[in-house]
Formats: C-alpha cells, structure tokens, sequence
C-alpha cells in the first residue's frame, strides 16, 4: 500500500513539473519576441540577414574564385586518355610469300599527358590583375550595398519612431475635439450654440481622425518594410527601443569632403574601374604575343615492330612556340575597346568627386537647416500651448468663441508634429552626413 502511494506520488510529481514547464514556454516565448529592438540590433540583422546583403556576398566570393581561375594559367594541365582504332588496309610486304605487316590492324593507345604554358610575355599576370581589380571592385560593391541597406534601414526604423508619435499627437486631438464635442453638444440642446458651431466641431474631428487614420497607414506600411529589411517574420512583433537625440554630426564641409574623397566606396570603386581598365588595356597589347608551350607524355600503345600487337610503353616531350598571325581584328577591336574603357572610368571618377563635394555641402546645409528649425519649432509648441490653456479659460468664460477654441488645439497639435518632424528630419540629416563623407553606417 505504502509503494503504491509513493508512485502515486512520484507520478504526480512530474505531472505538475511538466505542466509548469509547459505553463512557462508561452511565456518564455512572449518574453522573448517582445524584447526591445535597438538601432544597433537591426543594422546588424539587415546585414546578416537580407537577401541583397547576402546576394553582395556571393558576388565577392565568385570575383574571388575568378582571380584563382585567372592563375591557372601558371600552373600544369594534366589530362589522361585512352583510345582503340582499327585501320584497314595497312601497310605490309610479302618474304617469300609470307605478308609482313608494319602496322596493326587493331590499334591501342593509352597515355597521361602535361601540358604547360613557360611563357607568355606577361598575358597572364595581366589577367590576373584584371580578375583582382574585380575583386576589389566586388568588395567595393558590397560595402555599398550594406551601407545602403543600413540606411534604409535607419530611415525606415525613425520613421516608425516618428510616425508612432505622430499618431499619439493626433490622437490627443481626436480627444480633445471630442471633449469639445460633447460640450457643444450640450450647449446646443441648452440654446447657447448654433448649428454651425456643432457642425464645425464635427467636421474638424473628423479632418483629425482622417490625418490619424492617414498616419496609422503610413505606420503599418513602414513596419512591413522594417521587418523586411531585418529579416523578420510578417507577424513579428516590434518593440522599438530609440530616440531622436543623437550626438550632433560634424559641419566642417572641407574636412567631410576631404575625409569622403579617401574613403567614399563610390570614389574608391572609380579609382579600382580606371585601374581595371589599365590592365584590360596591357592586356590587350599582350593578346597577339606569341607564347612559349611544354609538354611530356608517357603511356603505352602497339605497333611497334616487329611484334607489332605487343603493347610498349613510350615516352613523348616538347616545346613549342605559338605564334598568332590572324585573329580576325580581335586585338585592335579589343585595344579600342580598352581605351574606351578607360576614358569612361576617368570621367566616372571626376563626377564621382563631382557629386561627393556637392554631397557633402548639401547634406550639411540640410543638417543646419534641420537643426535650427529644431530651436524655432520648440518655441511654436510652448506658444501654441499656452495659447490652447487660454483659449480654453476664454472659452469656459464666454470669451471666446467656438473657432477661436477649435484653432487654438489644432495649431497645438501642428506645432507638436512640426517639432516632431524636425527632430526626424535631423536625424536622417546627420545620416546623409555621414553616408557622403564615406561613413558604412555600420553602428
């Protein structure tokens, strides 16, 4: 009896253990998907985790593979064959009325061969180049790509920052007109308002619940493509963890510009171009070089007299010169071909420098532009809510009209949005800043 009720026990035991377990794994989960997500936290899944950002990477892997593909050219092709032949008829000659045969009917050869380029006057280590500056050209490529990605992702994570706030002022407003709203409804039934003052009450409710309505779209839509850039699932939740105060960015346009001109991946990926074009032009000078070619053989056929169906083991080896004579006009057309690329990537790296300093002195005249709009701005929402407090002691007195109140909040509420607006503003201001002196927005 004792050892049943111990099993009892025991079985009850783990019965409660594995439903608190249970009990615990929503919660877990819950925890978990409603952790906050940073601005750091974000770029850094965007990169790890977009397709373009990985799209990026294969390239450069693939430019990668095509330098050592570039190489093989230095070292041995090795190949192994093997092969039967009948010939009919051979050559013989008749002893005595006995036919001697100098070759067999049925032939055998079976052999590994080598094959090296000894020298080519440099073609080679002109393609190599060439496949190296398109590496470099990828990995350029790629950074741009992440740092696009990045700020995309920037834009898109204060947007739904802005855009959630902006819903809360508007919905403050919302709030506000009904409050007006049920008092001038009841002023209307007591006779102390017209119909015209209800109706303009209405209407002006229902112009901020379209703007709220508006906002809330807006909202939702850049939350899908945060998600999207993030690589998160459509339904994850975002508990966004930001603010719009950031550490100011630099002013100095001659120091951004100077820093942008070494570091920008748009001025480093023209330089890379116009060398790349440098060697598509050696190149091409090289093409119709003649070229210095070893071999060495071994393997074993037959047809060796006098046994000649017995099979024997042979050796080969030599050297030759190639020499082109004729290629169809494939050297001038690629000569005029590499000069044209050339004066392409020249003026591709002048109007890269041209945009990068007009870039620079554009985004920093944004930049000051944002940031003193900041100051006037903050001064429009302690007037305008000061001038709403009064307008509602006015009011409540029989001092002021139904319009006079209904303006009042909603200029409260613009100033709130403006403010609001150049605060955004200011933040992707400081990030133009930094993309155009060459910053990759990597934090």
């Amino acid at each position: 009896m004792q050892q049943t009720m111990k099993k009892r026990n025991t079985i009850a035991a783990l019965l409660l253990v594995a439903l608190s377990f249970s009990a615990n794994e929503p919660l877990l989960a819950a925890e978990t998907g409603s952790a906050p997500l940073t601005l750091d936290e974000a770029l850094r899944m965007t990169r790890e985790h977009n397709p373009k950002a990985r799209q990026a990477s294969e390239e450069v892997t693939a430019a990668d593979a095509r330098v050592t593909e570039s190489r093989s050219a230095w070292f041995p092709r090795i190949s192994g064959k093997a092969g039967y032949h009948y010939i009919d008829p051979v050559s013989e000659i008749s002893f005595d009325g006995a036919a001697m045969k100098f070759m067999p009917n049925d032939n055998y050869d079976a052999r590994i061969t080598a094959e090296m380029m000894i020298y080519d006057f440099g073609r080679t280590a002109s393609t190599v180049n060439l496949a190296k500056a398109g590496r470099n050209s990828a990995t350029i490529r790629q950074d741009i790509t992440l740092r696009d990605l990045s700020l995309a992702t920037v834009q898109t994570f204060y947007s739904v920052l802005f855009l959630r706030e902006a819903v809360r002022v508007q919905e403050k407003e919302v709030m506000a007109l009904r409050t007006n709203l049920d008092n001038m409804q009841k002023r209307y039934a007591e006779g102390a308002a017209t119909r015209f003052d209800l109706l303009t009450t209405q209407v002006r409710l229902a112009s901020a619940g379209n703007r709220k309505i508006d906002y809330q779209t807006r909202l939702r839509n850049q939350e899908i493509t945060l998600r999207r850039l993030c690589g998160l699932d459509e339904h994850a939740p975002l508990n966004l963890s930001g603010s719009f105060d950031i550490t100011p960015a630099s002013m100095d346009a001659d120091k951004l510009a100077a820093s942008a001109l070494d570091h920008r991946p748009e001025m480093m990926l023209a330089r890379e171009n116009l060398k790349a074009a440098s060697h598509k032009k050696s190149l091409a000078t090289r093409e119709f070089l003649p070229k210095i070619v070893g071999s060495a053989s071994w393997g074993t056929k037959n047809g060796y007299v006098p046994d000649i169906d017995k099979m024997r083991t042979n050796v080969a080896a030599g050297v030759e010169l190639q020499v082109p004579i004729f290629d169809g006009f494939r050297k001038s057309a690629s000569l005029r071909e590499a000069a044209a690329m050339k004066r392409s990537a020249e003026q591709q790296r002048l109007d890269a420098e041209q945009m990068t300093r007009a870039e620079v002195q554009q985004s920093v005249n944004d930049l000051q532009n944002s940031r003193e709009k900041i100051d006037s701005t903050r001064l429009q929402v302690s007037q305008a809510d000061l001038a709403a407090k009064h307008a509602r002691i006015r009011y409540d007195n029989g001092l002021a009209t139904t319009l006079d109140l209904l303006d009042a909040e909603a200029a409260l509420a613009e100033a709130e949005l403006a403010h609001l607006q150049s605060r955004y503003e200011y933040v992707m201001n400081a990030y133009s800043v930094r993309r155009a002196s060459g910053d990759l927005i990597e934090r």
